[in-house]
């Protein structure tokens, strides 16, 4: 069996969206929108269908949240103020039509979020842009979901508050 390296240089933009409610009310009204992923219920699915089936129910807004780091109670003690919460969140339903093609993709996958106050107490939410990071694999199955997930994305910020940045709507993102 031959291998082959591979080094990929890629472009990544960070969205830095300002977000018009408190850091505590949008925090819980992030995860109101993008609920804890249900596992064990997904772990029982007997089928794929039921699995999409699912996702449908608990993803009401297209993502779930699979991991969450309450990065204020980390940093306690330490010299930084900042109030801060990083998610992992996506739908492993929509991230298999892109693993089913490259497993790598899940390097992206699900994507890296975070909620933060600002240092004026302003929220903002980052997080790097589903549709640049997933083009960078040369596949064009795989860059449409992408631009999906930046739909997705748009669809998110907008129910925070949000506006989404203009990028997201973008043609070839």
């Amino acid at each position: 069996m031959t291998t082959h390296d591979a080094v990929i240089d890629h472009p990544a933009r960070r969205l830095v969206v300002a977000l018009p409610h408190p850091y505590d009310a949008t925090r819980e009204h992030y995860e109101t929108l993008v609920p804890e992923v249900d596992l064990a219920r997904f772990f029982q699915m007997a089928s794929w269908q039921a699995t999409l089936e699912l996702a449908e129910i608990n993803a009401p807004h297209g993502f779930m949240r699979y991991y969450r780091s309450d990065i204020t109670a980390v940093m306690a003690g330490s010299p930084s103020v900042w109030k801060a919460t990083q998610y992992l969140m996506g739908n492993h339903t929509i991230a298999e039509r892109m693993f089913y093609r490259d497993p790598s993709v899940m390097l992206h996958a699900p994507l890296r979020t975070l909620l933060y106050a600002d240092p004026d107490g302003d929220t903002k939410l980052a997080v790097d842009q589903p549709g640049l990071l997933f083009a960078s694999y040369d596949n064009p199955q795989i860059a449409d979901v992408g631009r999906e997930l930046d739909m997705l994305l748009a669809q998110l910020i907008t129910l925070l508050g949000g506006d989404p940045p203009p990028q997201l709507a973008a043609k070839g993102s």
